[in-house]
């Protein structure tokens, strides 16, 4: 046990180190769609699904477990480009930005992940988990914003928990939960330094190497079985206080301040047959929790508030509603196969499009396939999941650039479009022990 207890932390270290320099992924909004192998077959659906409640699921469901442990990795593919069309009016005071398509480097990561489960008695587990939340990256090789102090322009943003969780049974069919959540994430940000001028603090906003933000937060559960074969499933967690990017306290609202957004999850699961079942989820992202976030880029507001102030301009993100569905079919032989859909909100308006260049996290809808083989009789098994993320597009103007002829009568009509892309595709192996 003692070795076991030694391994144990040797490959958490490992991990952390891991997803801290890896970890990056953007589907519902910049949160994952699913965590670990099994959730992600199903679209990232089972609130009321104790199966898949160790990585970051459903506390009150791990009681249900027993003991496990749990170990996945993922490669994960995400495609991003704009297109900038017209050309630039040229006229003082205005950034109108150099035409074409541009699309951004950096496109295989490693996103490793696990977690163990133990029975305290009866009634009761705990449980140690660590994963990525979630994240953005973006690598252009071009001076988008003509900042001549470097030749790249991009962010990159990820996130990493540590979750402790107890799980325990109230009664036979129900179960509450509650995960103590220790938070880390990092930032940097490159080819922005041109944005200075509208900055109180210009030289806090490009260019300062790598920032880090730790906080600690929570997360609630329920879990119970509402009639034979339907369970329903709650989880809850609130906005997460993270320290401050203080590199960064010239671009982020609120000098520096990036906290982790609220979000809640309710699900339906229900077996249809003893060997399948499916589950429909309904998740909701506070994106509007985080001024940072979800402040809108008004230039005509710089003067009175600049890029770090209370109410500076961050990438104008909106609250996101999402649906989930899976379904899961167990075969003989120790086979079980599951499938999904996902589809969540837009949360980058039209209007939002020149600052979310750096963070296109533009897509809505995944479609998902999976399967496990167990090994043997010990409870060990394979695990397998495969994401696709349909193309999203948005499409909207520059606000930074507007239209001569109009201009000179007085009419400010945007003379550029800006058109954001982004598919993904994510696989994943994990083992059960």
């Amino acid at each position: 046990m003692k070795n076991f207890i030694k391994t144990t932390i040797s490959a958490f270290l490992v991990m952390a180190g891991i997803i801290s320099t890896q970890t990056v992924q953007a589907t519902d909004g910049y949160f994952g769609l699913g965590y670990g192998a099994l959730n992600k077959g199903l679209a990232g659906a089972g609130t009321a699904w104790y199966k898949n409640s160790l990585i970051n699921g459903n506390p009150a469901g791990n009681v249900f477990l027993g003991r496990q442990y749990n170990i996945g990795v993922g490669l994960f593919n995400p495609n991003r480009e704009y297109t900038v069309s017209g050309e630039p009016s040229g006229m003082a005071g205005t950034m109108g930005l150099t035409t074409g398509t541009a699309k951004s480097d950096s496109k295989l990561f490693l996103i490793p992940n696990l977690g163990a489960n133990w029975m305290v008695n009866d009634k009761s587990s705990f449980s140690v988990a660590l994963f990525g939340n979630g994240g953005m990256n973006t690598n252009y090789p071009t001076q988008t914003f003509y900042d001549q102090s470097s030749k790249t322009t991009g962010i990159n943003l990820a996130q990493m928990f540590v979750g402790l969780t107890y799980s325990r049974k109230i009664a036979e069919k129900h179960s509450i939960g509650v995960t103590v959540l220790a938070a880390y994430q990092y930032f940097e940000a490159k080819g922005i330094a041109s944005f200075g001028a509208m900055s109180g603090s210009p030289k806090k906003l490009s260019g300062n190497g790598t920032d880090n933000g730790y906080g600690v937060g929570f997360k609630l559960g329920y879990m119970g079985q509402l009639a034979k074969g339907l369970t329903f499933g709650v989880s809850y967690q609130p906005r997460t206080n993270m320290s401050k990017f203080g590199k960064y306290a010239g671009l982020f609202a609120e000098q520096g301040s990036f906290d982790i957004p609220s979000n809640v999850s309710v699900g339906l699961a229900y077996e249809i047959l003893e060997n399948w079942a499916v589950m429909a989820d309904y998740k909701k992202i506070n994106y509007s929790d985080v001024a940072s976030v979800s402040n809108p880029m008004d230039t005509q507001a710089f003067a009175t508030a600049p890029l770090g102030s209370d109410n500076g301009a961050g990438f104008g993100w909106k609250d996101i509603n999402v649906y989930k569905f899976g379904s899961e079919y167990t075969f003989p032989k120790g086979w079980t196969f599951r499938a999904g859909y996902s589809h969540c909100d837009e949360p980058v308006p039209t209007t939002e499009t020149m600052f979310n260049i750096l963070a296109p996290g533009v897509v809505q809808d995944h479609i998902t396939t999976g399967f496990s083989k167990k090994i043997g009789s010990s409870g060990k098994a394979v695990h397998f999941a495969f994401v696709y993320a349909f193309q999203g597009t948005v499409k909207g103007y520059n606000p930074m650039d507007f239209d001569a002829a109009n201009a000179a009568l007085g009419q400010m009509v945007p003379n550029q479009t800006i058109e954001l892309k982004m598919n993904q595709i994510e696989l994943e192996v994990a083992f059960t022990f």
